[in-house]
């Protein structure tokens, strides 16, 4: 049975405090629901993503790849994570964003299990690609959710607190690839690991039962006629807008996945290090990471969308300089940087989902904001396949500055995006 309508405080409105509320506390009951259900969504889709990069060198190993083959299997998720967010952004905005939550949860998660049964490295191939059809959307989905019950004036922090999910999903996955490669032989743990991501389907029975639209932005896209229409975000009005948000998403995406996809790698193959101590060693990086996302909200409410997104992508950039020149045999200090470098590659992305959903009414919120995260995150998966590519001649660590050259995209694209703290979805 659906619920009652949601009251103001459902709707992000004021709580009846005479104080200014907290973030979670101006949610609302509704919106703190719609928090829960895409957080758990963006961790268990970090989960099912990471089975891959933590799988890698076994995967590589059973299936006698090349670097730029094993790159390629990243590469060809991403690339087909934006049909999957573009896909699901229109389905967000013409049957509801929750109903698009539950078909891009279901989709990834079904589709991971799936790899674990590959045959061949082309069976995997298609496989990661199909799991990249909902990998791309859920992202969208669930940040615009949650964004048409935040307030304006918390929108940055809330949605920073939704990105710390990845953290928590990444983390999850280092647990479980430390415990699962530490008591069976390589060939049968990368198996294992990819048929526990079956865990998302235990969440699309919450989402199903607990979640909901915003009523307001509900109402607002039943009353459109041009609700999620790609002609809708490139007419004269938004294409300014949608090709240099396309231009930072592929920026920081492909400076991102560069060093998600081959820092493992990085670790186990030029630094030496075992699967305990590599587990060690990433778990410091996703703790900073963690910190990252929720210092990065609360600074883009603060300082502004392009401000954040402008400082941690400098100091991203001078993190993987100093990240892959530290001599042989200094370890200790690798472990030391990995926090800073987790936290400024994560403190960037804290923005993202404010302001995205900013930049567009709510009509086409969300084919606007899968098609400009998802097309950028495409775009920016090639470099993971370059570095691939340049590891035979560069070694894995001199390869990984190119996801610098990304950060410095990024920043350039700002030029032409407007700011937009503070401003109402309407």
């Amino acid at each position: 049975m659906r619920r009652s309508r949601p009251s103001r405080t459902d709707r992000g409105g004021p709580s009846g405090d005479t104080a200014a509320p907290s973030w979670w506390r101006a949610l609302g009951p509704g919106g703190r629901r719609a928090f829960a259900g895409a957080f758990g969504g963006y961790a268990l889709d970090s989960y099912d993503f990471f089975m891959l990069p933590l799988s890698l060198v076994a995967i590589a190993a059973y299936f006698g790849l090349s670097s730029g083959q094993a790159g390629l299997l990243t590469t060809v998720t991403l690339v087909v994570s934006a049909i999957g967010g573009v896909l699901a952004g229109i389905l967000a905005d013409r049957a509801g964003r929750v109903k698009a939550l539950v078909v891009t949860v279901t989709t990834y998660a079904f589709f991971t299990v799936l790899c674990g049964f590959a045959p061949s490295y082309e069976v995997l191939l298609v496989l990661r690609a199909f799991q990249g059809l909902g990998f791309g959307g859920e992202w969208a989905v669930g940040a615009i959710l949650v964004a048409e019950y935040a307030s304006a004036r918390h929108r940055g922090r809330t949605l920073g607190a939704v990105q710390s999910a990845w953290a928590v999903g990444w983390a999850l996955a280092v647990s479980v690839y430390t415990l699962v490669f530490g008591f069976l032989d390589d060939d049968t743990a990368w198996r294992v690991m990819f048929w526990t991501g079956a865990l998302p389907a235990f969440l699309v029975l919450y989402i199903r039962r607990h979640v909901e639209d915003a009523p307001r932005a509900a109402r607002t896209r039943a009353e459109s006629a041009e609700r999620g229409s790609l002609r809708g975000i490139l007419r004269s009005g938004l294409l300014r807008t949608t090709l240099f948000a396309v231009l930072l998403s592929t920026g920081v995406q492909g400076g991102y996945y560069t060093l998600a996809t081959w820092v493992p790698t990085y670790l186990k193959t030029e630094r030496g290090l075992t699967v305990v101590s590599t587990g060690g060693y990433l778990a410091l990086l996703i703790s900073g990471a963690f910190i990252g996302y929720l210092t990065g909200g609360y600074l883009t409410d603060r300082l502004g969308r392009k401000r954040n997104i402008a400082l941690f992508a400098v100091l991203s950039s001078l993190c993987i300089i100093a990240y892959t020149h530290i001599p042989p045999g200094r370890n200790t200090l690798l472990l030391v940087l990995g926090f800073p470098l987790g936290f400024c590659m994560s403190a960037i992305f804290s923005g993202f989902g404010s302001f995205l959903a900013e930049l567009y009414p709510t009509a086409v919120r969300g084919t606007g904001q899968g098609f400009t995260y998802n097309t950028g995150r495409a775009v920016g998966a090639f470099f993971p396949a370059l570095v691939g590519f340049l590891a035979t001649g560069w070694g894995v660590g001199g390869a990984l500055l190119f996801g610098a050259v990304g950060y410095g995209i990024a920043v350039v694209a700002l030029l032409g995006l407007p700011e937009t703290r503070g401003r109402e979805l309407v």
